[in-house]
Formats: C-alpha cells, sequence, structure tokens
C-alpha cells in the first residue's frame, strides 16, 4: 500500500518537504509537532505544559483526520530542551490519553529547530478495524 498524506486542513503545510502525517498500511505516522500558531510563531515561549496542551490538541486534529482517537495511540516520542516543570506534563498527558497509555520516550537535546519550543511531540497510531 502506497502511504497517503494526512493533513487536518493546515495550509502551510504546502510548501514543507514534510507531510504532517503519513498513514501506511493501517499505521499513521505524526511529524514532530510544536506549539505554534498561525504565522508558524511559538505560542507560550518557553512553558512547557502549555506548550504540550496546544501539541496534543493539534495532535487530536491529525488523530481524526486519519479515522483515528487517542485511544488509538501507541507510541509518542518527546523532545525537550530541560526538565524544568516537565513531570506537569503528565497531567496534561493524563486529560488526552487513558490506561493502557502509549510506549512512551522523552529524550533531552540541545534544542528545537524553532525558536522559544521547548518541546516537540512525535506519534504513531493505529487506524481502527485496519487488517
Amino acid at each position: 500500500m502506497k502511504p497517503s498524506k494526512i493533513d487536518p486542513g493546515w495550509g502551510f503545510t504546502a510548501r514543507h518537504t514534510f507531510s504532517p502525517a503519513i498513514v501506511c498500511n493501517g499505521w499513521v505516522f505524526v511529524s514532530g509537532l510544536v506549539a505554534s500558531g498561525p504565522n508558524r510563531t511559538i505560542l507560550f515561549p518557553n512553558d512547557i505544559v502549555a506548550q504540550t496542551e496546544v501539541i496534543l490538541e493539534r495532535l487530536g486534529e491529525i488523530l481524526r483526520a486519519a479515522s483515528c482517537d487517542y485511544d488509538d495511540v501507541v507510541a509518542t516520542r518527546e523532545f525537550i530542551v530541560s526538565t524544568d516543570n516537565y513531570r506537569a506534563t503528565a497531567d496534561v498527558r493524563r486529560r488526552f490519553f487513558k490506561d493502557p497509555f502509549p510506549a512512551a520516550t522523552g529524550v533531552i537535546v540541545a534544542g528545537l529547530l524553532q525558536p522559544d519550543a521547548v518541546i516537540e511531540l512525535e506519534a504513531i497510531a493505529r487506524v481502527p478495524g485496519a487488517p
């Protein structure tokens, strides 16, 4: 099966050399998401909790466009620039994900591509009913 692009209607993605997400063989692979606004500036600069909230809301847009929901997410990978207040992001994750929670990996990095972004999240989901 050829991969297909998932775009929840974010017009800015047309000029990028990557897709917001790709679905292939019943799996959805979500590109790294940051908390950016319509003009691509980072919302809530340096606030990891608020940025996590925005990112997980945006993840929901992608999941719905792929006929999925948060319950279909099997793995996430978070890139963070600091552990400052990182523990508080667990409460945000609990509002979006339920037990059994997705497998998760956290990676501390020296920086992210967009200034003021302190967290970036990738995800993998399984399309319900996929073979």
